[in-house]
């Protein structure tokens, strides 16, 4: 099957900066062909053809870091510490959800991802298999983790559980599926379980996905346990030796960001913007990050936290807070927080191979964006009215691995309104009482 894309202005997030060409794109199976021009032949055989005159064709966002089946306590637990909420509200309700719980969740989660433009996104929970089995059954990319912490209770399922994760799913969904090893935190993960996690993503060659510095109480915790930074407690166990996402990365020193420099980190920041402001975690150093040549890229946290897992509202956070923690309105210009939602992300998650810029012979994860909406005009700076204007709802269809899963703001391979119904019967059981 070949989908012919005409008459779009394409933003292929290759360069420096956001630059549309208006131009046709081509994707035959799950690939994209041809960018720009597209022969004549090419164009007359094309199965599906989407006109986009009036929108940008570019590439699908990179969601970093999520907990996506927490989308079924979205509101639950709101305006608390972030210890607070975790021991008084998620724990309590999360002990409750079942497989199907987590299912269900994180196939809410898809369809609000979908639907704002996120075609990409990393993963850290429990009940994994459900969890792949969304990502699966909605036609979504994830790259997922079975989270790792160190207690006594069921300490050797969940390994059991992150290496059959591995060999269950791995490559699942025509490749749409990407394994990591997830070891939670440096607060809850001591020396020798990090070094067992660091073992199992050597067996298989894989990444690691972390929480870094979220919070000073973390930061207070491990030097008081250990007496270095979270960064340095990481470095020293080795983690660092390996490509691996580091979640939040609030509140990281100078001396923090040199043993990331000076390692040469692979894999980079996973900066989630909306959660920190809204828990009151922080605003994370992201401007000395990238001149300290880290790779960054946007994540959400779970929508348990954020609420919300709209990455265009990540971008203007990410943005602007930069700006005012900076005193600088040049900070973290549209173009490079563009990259960061996009090429960026795919750098992080060790996928940028495959995505993050629409180029022939990568996959064909591809959004449109309808700029005909009075919010969006007029047309003065594309890359400005994307990081700063648009939000999810301006994304019209969305395309992965060459699948049209949304036209026309219209799921083609989901059915929201039984979802919906189904999720609100189960939320209020998850909740009550806690």
């Amino acid at each position: 099957m070949s989908l012919l894309i005409e008459n779009a202005r394409i933003v292929t997030m290759t360069g420096d900066t956001v630059t549309p060409v208006l131009g046709d794109l081509l994707i035959e199976g799950e690939l994209i062909t041809a960018v720009g021009e597209v022969p004549i032949e090419k164009k007359i055989q094309a199965d599906q053809v989407i006109d986009a005159t009036g929108m940008i064709a570019m590439p699908g966002l990179v969601n970093c870091h999520n907990h996506a089946a927490m989308s079924i306590l979205r509101g639950f637990s709101e305006d608390l510490r972030l210890m607070e909420w975790l021991s008084q509200k998620m724990w309590p309700a999360e002990a409750r959800m079942t497989a199907e719980d987590v299912y269900l969740g994180t196939l809410l989660s898809t369809v609000e991802m979908i639907k704002s433009g996120t075609t990409t996104f990393a993963d850290m929970y429990v009940f994994t298999d459900e969890v792949a089995r969304a990502v699966v059954d909605s036609g979504m990319r994830g790259v997922l983790t079975r989270g790792l912490i160190e207690m006594d209770e069921g300490r050797e399922e969940r390994f059991t559980e992150a290496r059959s994760l591995f060999e269950t799913w791995s490559g699942a969904g025509n490749g749409r599926i990407s394994v990591m090893v997830g070891p939670h935190g440096p607060h809850t993960c001591p020396p020798s379980y990090l070094k067992r996690a660091i073992a199992l993503a050597k067996e298989f060659d894989a990444p690691l996905h972390i929480h870094l510095a979220e919070t000073t109480e973390e930061v207070t915790l491990i030097k008081q346990e250990y007496g270095l930074t979270p960064t340095a407690y990481l470095q020293e166990v080795g983690l660092f030796d390996h490509h691996v996402v580091l979640a939040h990365s609030v509140h990281l020193s100078a001396a923090d960001i040199e043993i990331l420099r000076r390692a040469q980190l692979r894999g980079g920041i996973a900066h989630n913007p909306v959660s920190n402001l809204k828990l009151g975690c922080g605003i994370a150093p992201i401007v000395e990050y990238m001149q300290a040549g880290l790779t960054v890229g946007l994540g959400t946290d779970g929508p348990g936290s954020a609420t919300t897992l709209d990455l265009f509202e990540e971008i203007k956070a990410a943005a602007w807070m930069q700006k005012v923690r900076t005193f600088d309105p040049t900070a973290l210009n549209a173009s490079q927080v563009l990259q960061m939602a996009t090429r960026e992300g795919a750098k992080v998650l060790a996928l940028e191979d495959r995505i993050g810029t629409l180029e022939a012979g990568k996959r064909a994860d591809v959004i449109l964006v309808d700029l005909n909406a009075a919010h969006l005009r007029p047309h003065h700076d594309v890359s400005a009215l994307l990081a700063y204007s648009a939000n999810g709802a301006d994304v019209h269809t969305t395309i992965i691995n060459g699948e049209i899963l949304m036209r026309d703001r219209k799921l083609t391979k989901l059915d929201e309104q039984a979802l919906l119904t189904e999720i609100e019967t189960r939320a209020k059981r998850i909740v009550e009482g806690i």
